[in-house]
């Protein structure tokens, strides 16, 4: 973590924050590749666990801090994670994946030479067979582009468990957004930080790794989450057209389909409060995560060899 003089450790200056709800084991795994004598001080969320990870964690990992809420909060226990860190940087991890050995060093030191930046995205390997998870090989394209000193391209969107945030930045906005729950958070998160001035990057020489369970494929209600979470982000910040278009869009196939169905029963429920809170985000932000999520063009072979 560094010496100050005299030999003294300097202060740590990224802390982890783990939100976890029944997946023990899972947890444990992780924490065992983030615990290190030295390391980043680390602070474990519980959601209303059933399944004793509190008491696992506190065991096996005295250094932690484990703080439970006796209660499924989502995302917005990574809020409260954030406000009880005493570090300026905040690497969020989840609890099927951790963070490369020196990778939040190397975030520190970005973080500290670029203080526009508030939230650095490294790159996600897949701990199956270390390949790089699609979403960073996207991010490494730039499809928005990447400004001139930058440490990296620029990033609208992103996900939590690669996310390094600069902690005062994060509090500002609000961080995670409670109406969401989880599922596509990190989204209405990055357009926040977006409209209040502050940049976002990519930095694939910083590693996360991520070993998901089960099959790659999206599960019906996962679908429908993300999709209800996904049109509640255009009624929060995105042009009126657009939310009312691709909730047009959403209607039209819940006449088929009941995962839409569960969509739109979601969405309508939350959509008076999504309406009451909504504040869009200026054209060139809007533009921007329009590009960002984008599909790109397939590279040819040559161009991918």
């Amino acid at each position: 973590m560094g010496f100050s003089s005299g030999d003294r450790p300097s202060p740590p200056r990224v802390g982890v924050v783990v939100a976890t709800r029944n997946r023990r084991e899972s947890l444990l795994r992780s924490l065992a590749r983030l615990d290190a004598p030295g390391g980043a001080p680390i602070t474990v969320v519980d959601n209303g666990s059933t399944d004793g990870t509190p008491a696992a964690v506190r065991a096996a990992h005295p250094r932690v801090t484990v703080r439970e809420l006796g209660r499924n909060q989502g995302a917005v226990a990574r809020n409260v994670g954030v406000a009880m860190s005493a570090t300026p940087y905040v690497a969020f991890s989840d609890d099927d994946s951790w963070w490369a050995p020196g990778a939040l060093e190397r975030a520190a030191d970005v973080l500290d030479a670029h203080p526009g930046v508030a939230a650095l995205v490294g790159r996600v390997r897949l701990a199956a067979d270390g390949s790089e998870d699609a979403v960073s090989r996207k991010m490494a394209r730039a499809p928005i582009g990447r400004r001139a000193g930058a440490p990296g391209p620029d990033v609208l969107g992103f996900p939590a468990c690669a996310a390094v945030v600069r902690r005062e930045a994060f509090l500002a906005v609000g961080g995670f957004s409670p109406l969401l729950f989880f599922g596509g958070e990190e989204s209405l998160l990055s357009l926040d930080l977006a409209a209040a001035g502050w940049q976002q990057v990519y930095v694939e020489d910083v590693v996360a790794w991520h070993d998901p369970a089960g099959p790659a494929t999206v599960a019906p209600a996962r679908w429908a989450l993300q999709t209800r979470n996904d049109l509640l982000v255009a009624w929060l910040r995105r042009p009126l057209p657009t939310a009312a278009w691709d909730t047009a869009r959403l209607a039209a196939r819940a006449l088929r389909d009941p995962s839409a169905r569960r969509a739109l029963a979601g969405l309508l429920r939350r959509l008076p409060a999504a309406v009451r809170a909504r504040r869009a985000v200026p054209r060139e932000v809007e533009d921007g995560f329009s590009a960002a999520h984008r599909p790109l063009p397939r590279l040819s072979s040559a161009a991918a060899g």
